[in-house]
């Protein structure tokens, strides 16, 4: 295992932390023409989504398939209005489906799965009408909105050029977005094809235009000042069956859930209980040559300074386990979906927002089954 030193505190780091690149480059927009019978992607197509069941037609009088999630098989290639609509109001109520996409998938489905359990519904990790109704219930804002993007948007600073080796970031400096689209994508919460799919024509390069983005608070940085706050988080699940992470209030009341990525079978998470020894908002990392990753040829100390795109993200909560820790990830569209070979890694917001609640000694357990 290898430990891990940030300036005003200790960051432990677990053997074989994916090497993770900084952001990935801008990608040409998808086709945002509907298919034939498919809701456009519009705010106001959004915000009015609702679910169908199969024998309810559509506004057109043409019979339709229902409109859920959880279907099995192949993961959808379009967003879909209602999942977009679907995955806001999960992340506001706290159970995050991680990066929206407004497609089908696992993490929509265990944040389906969690939500339900908490109704006292059944957890099938798909959308229902009663669960779509509890949801609707607990927030009538809409779910998307309008954002004008700023000069300060434009200027950045941004890292032009992010290598993908650990011991060639040490030279980079603070580890910032690598563009506007990584940067907007992130700060509200969404993954950066679903932020280009609802604004194909819309400059990136420019101020002044106005994306449509999720309506949510924005992805912030630095300390969260008074925290840990209310509701205080005394106990945390790390559930390596389902990828999800589950926090408690000190009166046993389930505030938060999470996906994350958890451990790999060849250097696993830990098993048992620990304590949270600290928590530390833009953290640096510091790689200890002691536990020789691969693909890290350096056999001398070097440290990576603090950023969204540092190798832990913008938060680490350090365990009582050494080298072990709950942190963010410089690829938030990868959480659930890839191993962590060790610690466990949320997307940024979501270990900011379980980081902002967590009191120092608080109980975190490992689940097997």
């Amino acid at each position: 295992m290898m430990r891990s030193w940030m300036r005003g505190g200790r960051i432990g780091l677990l053997t074989g932390l994916l090497l993770l690149g900084a952001g990935l480059p801008a990608r040409a927009a998808p086709d945002p023409t509907p298919a034939a019978g498919a809701a456009p992607l519009t705010k106001d197509a959004i915000n009015a989504a609702t679910f169908r069941e199969p024998e309810e037609p559509a506004r057109d009088g043409k019979a339709r398939k229902p409109e859920r999630a959880g279907k099995p098989g192949k993961e959808a290639k379009r967003p879909d209005p209602l999942l977009i609509k679907v995955q806001v109001l999960l992340d506001r109520a706290r159970f995050s489906p991680g990066a929206i996409d407004g497609r089908d998938g696992e993490n929509l489905r265990g944040a389906l799965r969690a939500y339900a359990a908490a109704q006292g519904l059944p957890a099938e990790g798909k959308l229902t009408r009663a669960l779509f109704d509890k949801l609707q219930g607990t927030s009538r804002d809409p779910v998307v909105t309008d954002y004008a993007i700023t000069e300060a948007d434009v200027k950045g600073p941004f890292v032009e050029t992010m290598p993908a080796k650990m011991e060639e970031q040490a030279d980079v400096g603070p580890m910032r977005y690598t563009n506007t689209r990584e940067m907007l994508a992130e700060r509200f919460h969404m993954q950066r094809d679903l932020l280009s799919a609802l604004n194909p024509d819309v400059p990136l390069d420019k101020a002044g235009g106005s994306l449509i983005v999720a309506a949510l608070p924005p992805t912030g940085d630095g300390k969260v000042e008074g925290a840990p706050l209310a509701p205080k988080v005394a106990r945390i699940e790390v559930d390596k069956q389902t990828k999800r992470v589950r926090a408690f209030a000190e009166d046993g009341r389930l505030t938060a859930d999470y996906p994350a990525s958890i451990g790999s079978s060849e250097k696993p998470a830990p098993d048992g209980t620990a304590k949270v020894n600290s928590v530390t908002f833009d953290p640096w990392y510091t790689y200890n040559p002691k536990y020789r990753f691969k693909g890290v040829k350096t056999r001398k100390k070097f440290s990576i300074h603090p950023g969204p795109n540092n190798p832990v993200g913008l938060v680490w909560i350090d365990l009582s386990i050494e080298s072990y820790g709950i942190h963010g990830t410089p690829e938030p569209e990868k959480i659930g979906k890839t191993e962590s070979h060790g610690c466990i890694r949320l997307t940024n917001w979501d270990a900011r927002d379980l980081a902002s609640h967590t009191v120092k000694g608080a109980k975190v357990e490992f689940l097997e089954k």
